[in-house]
């Protein structure tokens, strides 16, 4: 018996991998029954009974052979909602709500139109296949909006409205995505971006009189990475594995120092370095799911607006989050760092729409200067309900977890509850394929922290 299941590049970064629901079959090409842009992978049993290695593994982790465009040719409407209340204390806002629409064909068969709508920011990018040769794909973008650049002091798990600000911005992106593997089932893909934003600061309500703001500026960032193979962007993917390298420099036109009397900077340039290794399976029998993943930075100049932050439970807050589960969102600021994170879940009933999802994250952490707290080392726990509807245009997971090095009123642990909400518009046109939006950041918008405060 032979089932056909279509798999799709997916750009701007990652690789989508879509999986036959009974993954445990054998894998060939058959690139006659494919459109452009998209692959359809024959799966074969064998035997009758489930076969699988951990070759198969890595042919399923990447784009097709003969697909060369890193555009995605998928039509998408979905809308994502995610958010954490913490239940002691007080800390930044943390969640996002967005519709996401993704536009093949527009106005010609080799533009793509993306866009990303928030409460009152919005995020655009149109694409343009195969414009530097046939590895090779560009992409011009624009986005801006309220509440964008604002910041949130946080030390030793307190939040500091008087030193807090709102900061709005916008900026104009160009990005070159090219695949160096063509011929392989793992993509290769170089990544170049270069990025003009400026941002306009104002004070909130609460800053404090005697806080002097940090000046308006213009920057530029420059972003490259390296990446081999890819995740595909759900709560619990099926299957993935990703191998990447990336460095990212931002230059600023005006740097002075800020703050209460002077006491913090803004660095005219920034240089930050990290990579991750990150792997997902699940076990074809009995659909238990696990993915781990390691994430690592370093830092050169860094100041409060360009240091690695961590904390919070969203995993979909940004293309590389770095979640510690139980602590408030971005709470940490880190100089340098090394994250292990962890997940594992596994159904509760016979149709698998109902699951149990545990999770757990440490990380070793050299604090940014100005921001340090006791201890090197943070870890967090946590568990959640996760609810899928036959059709998979719903996911939803409620979630509590427990930071337990999460420092509250001079104490240890800290804990939170939160919510995670996909809806897809397209699930069963499109085969139940989710989606992804990796330059879209939902922390640049506050308009939801307007809505509700901070």
């Amino acid at each position: 018996m032979e089932e056909t299941v279509r798999w799709t590049a997916r750009w701007p970064a990652n690789h989508a991998i879509r999986v036959n629901p009974r993954s445990s079959y054998l894998i060939r090409a058959d690139k006659s029954a494919c459109r452009e842009g998209a692959v359809c992978v024959t799966t074969t049993r064998v035997n009758g009974r489930p076969q699988w290695n951990w070759f198969v593994i890595l042919i399923c982790l990447g784009a097709s052979a003969s697909a060369h465009a890193q555009i995605d040719p998928e039509k998408r409407r979905l809308f994502q909602l995610g958010y954490n209340q913490p239940l002691q204390g007080r800390g930044p806002l943390s969640g996002y709500l967005f519709y996401y629409f993704n536009e093949p064909g527009f106005l010609q068969t080799n533009l793509t139109l993306r866009l990303a709508i928030a409460p009152v920011y919005v995020d655009s990018e149109l694409g343009i296949r195969h414009v530097l040769g046939p590895n090779t794909d560009l992409a011009v973008g624009l986005a801006g909006g309220g509440f964008a650049d604002s910041y949130s002091e946080m030390r030793l798990g307190k939040l500091l409205r008087e030193e807090s600000f709102t900061g709005h911005g916008g900026e104009a992106a160009v990005s070159l995505y090219h695949r160096f593997n063509p011929d392989r089932q793992i993509p290769l893909s170089a990544i170049v971006r270069l990025l003009g934003h400026y941002t306009v600061f104002e004070r909130d309500d609460v800053t404090a009189p005697g806080f002097k703001l940090p000046p308006d500026h213009a920057a530029l960032h420059w972003r490259t990475g390296l990446r081999w193979g890819g995740r595909e962007p759900l709560m619990l993917p099926s299957l993935a594995m990703e191998l990447s390298a990336w460095y990212e420099g931002q230059y600023r036109t005006d740097a002075e120092p800020y703050g209460l009397n002077g006491d913090r900077d803004l660095k005219y340039h920034s240089h930050l370095f990290w990579g991750r290794a990150l792997l997902a399976y699940t076990l074809p029998e009995l659909k238990h799911n696990f993915s781990v993943s390691l994430t690592a930075g370093t830092s050169l100049n860094a100041d409060r607006f360009s240091a690695f932050r961590m904390g919070g439970a969203l995993p979909l807050i940004s293309e590389f989050p770095l979640t510690l589960p139980g602590y408030y969102f971005q709470e940490l600021s880190a100089d340098r760092f090394a994250l292990l994170s962890g997940q594992y879940s596994l159904p509760l009933d016979r149709a698998k729409r109902w699951g149990l999802m545990l999770s757990a994250a440490t990380a070793a952490i050299e604090y940014l200067p100005g921001l340090e707290q006791p201890g090197r080392w943070n870890s967090g726990v946590g568990g959640g309900i996760v609810f899928r509807s036959k059709s998979e245009a719903w996911h939803i997971v409620l979630g509590y977890a427990y930071g337990i090095d999460a420092i509250r009123d001079g104490e240890r642990g800290a804990h939170s509850v939160g919510i995670l909400i996909q809806y897809d518009l397209e699930a069963d046109r499109r085969g139940k394929k989710p989606f992804w939006d990796p330059w879209l950041n939902p922390n640049k918008w506050r308009g939801f922290d307007r809505l509700f405060g901070r």
